[in-house]
């Protein structure tokens, strides 16, 4: 399973992943779900992805190869051009790849993405992308989109993440976030993996990993449990306590 994250403030982007993946409970690798493509004082791309394993990596092994020679990303004149390409990619990967015969149904190729960036000086935007190609946008109300694991993570982001929040809080947010989920589904881990993109900055964005014992993510993590436990046990008691 995968947890990514994406949320789009006034003052530009935060990208979040976890890096587990499994195929059964004997069997659990770490790979990068996090992928930047950057043009520098043009364009920057980060595109984040969950699902079948196989399929997400040729997509994003197309999509590398083809922006070493400029292609669809370079060239895309809007955000939404560009998230249509990935879409594109990723549908021609699984039908590529669609498995035949009997038993074929129970065998599932889908992957989901999450694209943000800016163009020049357009606004900043993400996308999520469905396993089908087609995609949508985030809103002022709900600035931000998940995809993976993502229910276990969602609260804290619908109480905390809005527009004017600053892009350090946003992405104390998306750890908090994360650290829920893991809390709640082992087959969400570390190493966690962020990118800061700062508003029409056009450059490669600020990255960060963080084990589960690196000191920043691990007092993050025991402030966050702890203050949880303070303001449960100031909740108002019974008339009968």
């Amino acid at each position: 399973m995968t947890y990514c994250l994406a949320a789009a403030v006034d003052a530009g982007l935060v990208f979040a992943a976890d890096s587990r993946t499994n195929a059964g409970l004997d069997h659990i690798n770490t790979y990068p779900k996090l992928h930047p493509f950057i043009w520098e004082g043009d364009r920057v791309f980060v595109l984040l992805s969950a699902g079948n394993l196989a399929t997400t990596q040729a997509v994003v092994t197309e999509m590398q190869r083809n922006a070493e020679s400029g292609g669809a990303l370079s060239e895309a004149r809007f955000l939404p051009e560009a998230a249509q390409y990935v879409g594109e990619v990723s549908r021609r990967v699984q039908a590529r790849h669609a498995p035949e015969g009997p038993g074929a149904g129970n065998v599932s190729l889908e992957a989901s993405f999450i694209l943000g960036g800016q163009i020049g000086n357009q606004e900043p935007g993400l996308f999520l992308i469905y396993p089908r190609g087609n995609f949508i946008t985030c809103s002022q109300e709900q600035p931000f989109l998940q995809i993976g694991e993502t229910k276990y993570g969602k609260p804290i982001l619908d109480r905390i993440i809005s527009p004017s929040l600053s892009l350090e809080d946003t992405v104390r947010c998306a750890l908090v976030s994360i650290d829920s989920t893991m809390r709640s589904n082992l087959s969400v881990g570390p190493p966690l993996d962020l990118m800061i993109y700062p508003k029409d900055t056009l450059e490669r964005p600020r990255a960060l990993r963080y084990k589960l014992n690196s000191p920043y993510f691990a007092s993050i993590r025991k402030r966050w449990s702890d203050g949880l436990r303070r303001l449960f046990d100031d909740l108002p008691r019974f008339d009968w306590e």
